[in-house]
């Protein structure tokens, strides 16, 4: 898999992340980030990215409304699909971590995978 995408960069450019030199090591660190990792299947990676590319694409379009003064109701409209699209996201990335992560850490014995779940179903139902 690629290293930084873009986004992780953008990131990085507008101050939400940066980087910490520890010794020999350039070790990336985000204020959003639980410093966790995580491989992904090539086919879960491709899934994601070809999403996260179709809402990028979406709120461009919805940028060119903007510039072009596109009616308020159809930019809300776009801006609606868009909300969906990140909500289909956060739904096939819960399904997995749950089939993958939790139910590793698990079988591991760390059931402290379960509070982070709470904690994180939690989060996404505001």
């Amino acid at each position: 898999m690629p290293g930084k995408s873009k986004v992780s960069e953008e990131l990085m450019d507008s101050g939400c992340c940066g980087t910490d030199n520890t010794g020999d090591d350039m070790k990336e660190s985000c204020c959003c980030s639980s410093g966790k990792t995580k491989e992904r299947t090539d086919k879960e990676y491709k899934d994601l990215m070809n999403r996260l590319k179709r809402i990028e694409g979406q709120v461009r379009g919805v940028e060119g409304m903007l510039e072009n003064n596109a009616y308020c109701t159809d930019i809300l409209t776009q801006v609606s699909a868009i909300t969906s699209a990140l909500n289909s996201f956060n739904k096939a990335l819960l399904a997995n971590h749950m089939k993958t992560c939790v139910v590793d850490n698990i079988r591991e014995g760390n059931e402290e995978v379960i509070d982070e779940l709470v904690v994180t179903l939690q989060k996404l139902m505001k």
